[in-house]
């Protein structure tokens, strides 16, 4: 049996060819969450779908499906084209990874979809892309249900208290500690700044960067980025050391 869905808001996640001239899309959509469709034709020469089925713009999409792939029916723009550059446009492409690691097909979820169609454009016209990031992986984690505590002692309700030490665990949450060093230790005055989003300060968005690299990583299982590897070699190439930074890791 069929289903057949109309002018469904949606963005494409990746795209990648399929037989001669026609794509596979991984599409995130509002109503029916992360779906996978073939474009037929869609790479040819002649195709009226070759300008609009890119990432980052807004569309209206329809298709029909008989299993798990569906086959689209019609696309148009739903917006202006985002206009990402640089670091901002690498940036969108972690995100776009984020979304086609944790997501399942056909799960529908409105929450999220409205954060990524939030963050794609702030992405473009903010001047601090990195604390951009550290915002919308914490907001997703959460809406993932893998929330980072940031304001409660692991096993307990007590609170985090601002002059303590604490090594987060990311099965467990910020446990008390006797010591400053490690790579997952922070104060707790830090953890309550990062939970409140005050990335403005370089040595909590550093520390932020910290902390969700783990968390991210973790509940990934192991599988390895690719955004965040070639926008650490796109720095190694035109930065010196000295001034390396990139939104990634900060």
């Amino acid at each position: 049996m069929s289903s057949r869905v109309q002018q469904q808001s949606a963005f494409i996640l990746h795209h990648r060819p399929f037989r001669d001239s026609s794509q596979i899309l991984d599409v995130l959509t509002r109503d029916h969450g992360k779906v996978a469709v073939v474009a037929r034709g869609s790479r040819g020469s002649k195709s009226r779908l070759a300008g609009v089925l890119r990432p980052f713009l807004p569309l209206r999409v329809s298709w029909v499906a008989k299993s798990d792939l569906g086959t689209l029916t019609g696309a148009e723009a739903a917006g202006a084209p985002a206009g990402l550059r640089g670091d901002a446009l690498l940036s969108a492409y972690y995100v776009n990874e984020l979304m086609l690691h944790f997501l399942h097909r056909h799960d529908p979820q409105p929450e999220i979809f409205e954060l990524y169609a939030e963050v794609i454009p702030t992405l473009c016209t903010t001047v601090n892309v990195a604390a951009c990031l550290r915002g919308f992986e914490l907001e997703l984690l959460g809406l993932l249900g893998y929330a980072v505590s940031l304001d409660h002692e692991a096993g307990s309700q007590r609170d985090i208290e601002p002059e303590h030490n604490y090594e987060y665990r990311v099965e467990q949450g910020p446990v008390p500690v006797d010591r400053s060093e490690g790579p997952l230790v922070f104060s707790g005055e830090t953890l309550l700044a990062i939970g409140a989003g005050q990335f403005e300060d370089d040595h909590v968005l550093r520390a932020a960067n910290r902390l969700l690299r783990a968390v991210i990583a973790h509940n990934l299982g192991g599988r390895e980025l690719q955004s965040r590897k070639v926008l650490l070699e796109v720095h190694r190439g035109r930065i010196a050391p000295s001034e390396k930074r990139d939104p990634l890791n900060d």
